[in-house]
């Protein structure tokens, strides 16, 4: 049985891949003091990092992420993805998500890998088996999905499976939450795209039909869930949400009061096709609603408000 370090000792880190995911990856883990060995084989890697970090630490800092002695350029960028992984206590893999390219990686990384690390992927789509499958010890790989971007949103979605080591979830759930300060999930069984992955692609398909449909414009659908449920859901779940709806009376009587109006409207939803004719639609709303705001002002905007949410639902403390 392997030992794992403590997880308030890991001090130094790999990120092998380093493109959106793994640069906000990087991030927050700098935030957290720790040193960060990166790979990405994009000549332009490390210049877009760098770049990511600055902007992204004024974020972190009023957050509270930042924690004391943490450096935002205690970063090392490495053309070989096993010079990366070389002495590290962790391993957070996003590269794209092609299972070839995740085996050949593996493959390079394996063998300078210390028995104790873990090796963990963020990959959204794919089966932890099928990425298991590149490995010669499958039991310390396991699945760290985040939610974009990683560096402000707190969930991070853990999996194991019968080949993976149950101390080795155990440890990356202590290490997110602890040493990263996120929220982690367990993930019971394996499903293409997880848990919030699913949830996301169930609203987003019914939020397509609408507009192809013409019962309203990309815009609109948009406001209707930011200044409707979406306020919602930053604070609760849809169960608990409904639970709420009862007076104290209890999901059985929301079901009974309400499942045949679900039912109805379950019946109606539609499963559109993301044909190129779709794609114009839906990408000439999205210019629509950008109305002419330029793109790095928008992921600011969207950084801003997140960080205001987060800090507002944030737990507080008692006195």
């Amino acid at each position: 049985m392997t030992a794992y370090p403590n997880p308030s000792s890991i001090d130094r880190v790999g990120v092998i891949g380093a493109g959106t995911i793994g640069a906000s990856w990087t991030a927050l883990f700098l935030a957290r003091g720790m040193t960060v060995q990166v790979y990405d084989p994009d000549p332009g890697g490390e210049t877009m990092v760098r770049d990511y970090v600055a902007n992204a630490w004024s974020a972190l800092t009023a957050l509270g992420a930042v924690v004391d002695g943490a450096d935002p350029e205690a970063m090392t960028f490495h053309s070989r993805a096993a010079d990366a992984a070389r002495d590290v206590g962790f391993i957070q893999e996003s590269v794209p998500e092609r299972l070839p390219i995740k085996h050949e990686v593996y493959a390079e990384i394996e063998p300078v890998l210390a028995p104790e690390t873990i090796l963990a992927t963020s990959s959204s789509g794919l089966l932890v088996r099928d990425m298991q499958d590149g490995l010669k010890r499958p039991e310390r790989f396991l699945l760290a999905h985040p939610f974009n971007p990683p560096h402000l949103i707190p969930l991070v979605e853990l999996l194991g499976n019968e080949r993976t080591d149950p101390a080795a979830v155990d440890w990356a759930e202590d290490f997110f939450e602890n040493r990263c300060g996120k929220k982690t999930i367990r993930v019971l069984k394996e499903v293409p795209a997880h848990v919030a992955n699913r949830l996301q692609a169930a609203l987003w398909r019914e939020a397509i039909h609408l507009v192809v449909d013409g019962v309203a414009t990309v815009e609109d659908v948009d406001k209707a869930v930011v200044h409707g449920p979406g306020l919602r859901w930053a604070v609760m779940g849809p169960h608990m949400l409904f639970n709420l709806a009862t007076n104290g009376k209890g999901m059985e009587m929301f079901i009974e009061r309400f499942g045949p109006s679900f039912a109805t409207w379950w019946a109606s939803m539609g499963n559109p096709e993301l044909t190129p004719e779709t794609a114009r639609i839906i990408a000439q709303g999205c210019r629509d609603e950008e109305a002419g705001r330029d793109f790095r002002a928008l992921a600011a905007e969207r950084d801003e408000k997140l960080v205001a949410i987060l800090r507002e639902t944030a737990p507080k403390e008692r006195g």
